[in-house]
Order: C-alpha cells, then sequence, then structure tokens
C-alpha cells in the first residue's frame, strides 16, 4: 500500500518544489534590488495608491498599512489595499509598482473584472474543500474506500482550479499596474523595466503554486488508480 506523503509519487512534487523555491528567490531577490533604487517621482506607495483610486472614483477604497513583508493584498469585503511596511512608506520603484498591482485588483473589482469574481465566488468552497481534502483522500487510501477518495480528489480539484483562475487575475492586475504607471508618468521610461522585473518576479509565485497544486492532483490520481489495480 501507498501512504500520502511518503511513496513513491512523490517524485512528481520535486520539479514543483524546485520552482517554489526559485520562485521566492527571486521575488525577494527583485524586491531587494528594487526597494533600494527610489523612484524619481518621489511618491511612496501610499501615496500612489492613493493617486490612482481617486483618478479612477475610488475614493471609497481604503489604504492601509499591514504588517509583515510582501503581505500587500486588496481585500474585496473590505474594499481596502493593504500595503506592507515597506510598500506603504517607501519611495522606491518596487513600492509604487506593488501598490499599483494592489491598486489594479480594486479596479477590476470595481469593473467586475470576470475571473476576479469567479475567484471571490470560489473562496468559500475553495477553504472548505482545501480542508477536508486530504483527510478524507487518506482515510480513503488506509480503508480501501475509492468513494471517499473520489470525494477528496473533486474538493482537492477545486483548490486546483482556483489557483489557475488566480493567473489570469493576477497577470492582468500587473498589466492594469504598469500601463497606469507609465501612462500617468508615475515612472520614467527607464524605470518601467525595474518595476516590470518586480511585478514578473511577484507573478511566478503564483505559477508555482499552480504548479504544485496541479502535479499534487496528478499524484493523487495515481495513488487512486493504484488501489483500483490493488482490488
Amino acid at each position: 500500500m501507498f501512504i500520502p506523503f511518503f511513496d513513491p509519487t512523490m517524485i512528481l512534487l520535486i520539479p514543483a518544489l524546485i520552482l517554489a523555491f526559485w520562485a521566492q528567490a527571486k521575488v525577494h531577490g527583485a524586491y531587494k534590488r528594487f526597494s533600494g533604487i527610489r523612484n524619481t517621482s518621489g511618491l511612496t506607495g501610499a501615496a500612489t495608491a492613493r493617486r490612482i483610486l481617486d483618478r479612477y472614483g475610488l475614493q471609497k477604497v481604503e489604504v492601509e498599512m499591514v504588517q509583515g513583508s510582501l503581505s500587500d493584498h486588496y481585500d474585496p469585503k473590505k474594499q481596502r489595499v493593504r500595503l506592507s511596511e515597506g510598500i506603504y512608506d517607501g519611495a522606491s520603484i518596487a513600492s509604487l509598482a506593488i501598490a499599483a498591482h494592489e491598486v489594479g485588483h480594486a479596479i477590476q473589482h470595481s469593473e467586475g473584472y470576470a475571473a476576479l469574481q469567479l475567484r471571490h465566488s470560489m473562496v468559500v468552497p475553495v477553504n472548505f474543500g482545501s480542508m477536508l481534502a486530504f483527510p478524507l483522500f487518506l482515510i480513503g487510501l488506509l480503508f480501501s474506500s475509492p468513494t471517499l477518495m473520489d470525494i477528496g480528489i473533486i474538493f482537492f480539484t477545486l483548490a486546483v482550479l482556483f489557483h489557475l483562475v488566480t493567473l489570469p487575475v493576477e497577470f492582468n492586475a500587473s498589466r492594469r499596474a504598469i500601463h497606469i504607471l507609465a501612462t500617468d508618468g508615475y515612472i520614467r521610461p527607464n524605470e518601467a523595466d525595474g518595476a516590470k522585473k518586480m511585478l514578473n518576479a511577484a507573478a511566478w509565485t503564483y505559477v508555482a503554486a499552480a504548479t504544485m497544486a496541479l502535479l499534487q492532483l496528478v499524484r493523487l490520481l495515481l495513488l487512486r488508480g493504484m488501489l483500483s489495480r490493488d482490488e
């Protein structure tokens, strides 16, 4: 019998793990580099976010600071752009790029961007399914219950779909950010390359997460097939 988390199918996850480590190193490297380069506008991430939001008629969306490094995100429920300390107060190229990216999500929300709406609608079922997927699958494998394994796989598939839907949401927010920063004069042409590199590095973390989820799903399906052959 093959036990999850300690079986030959674990080899499938090695490429995803390598990609994940590489993506984390890439984003932290880019942040370290571009957070040390002051933008010529002299605007902080918070000021940039506020200006862009106001320009798009999103005065109701608040900008606030949160603890942590690279913990920046947009909260659609409370309609708040939350920026980490280094981004909120920083006046670097990284600060402008990341702040504009999070504002890009707020703009997506206001425009009813389809992929973002789909992702929001998936949050509750995905959280529920993710919590039960592996326990059900493991119980099903230990007690040779294909039904429980199938339910676990279905629940985990929801998580995989969530990761896949996240990709266009993040890529679109980055494209919006670069376009706004460049066309509205927040960054000069020679700074645009740095902003793109910062956001591209961040995007790889989402690619890595989606890859890991896909390969994990393949692994579960293989384990399910092994049980069928043993019956």
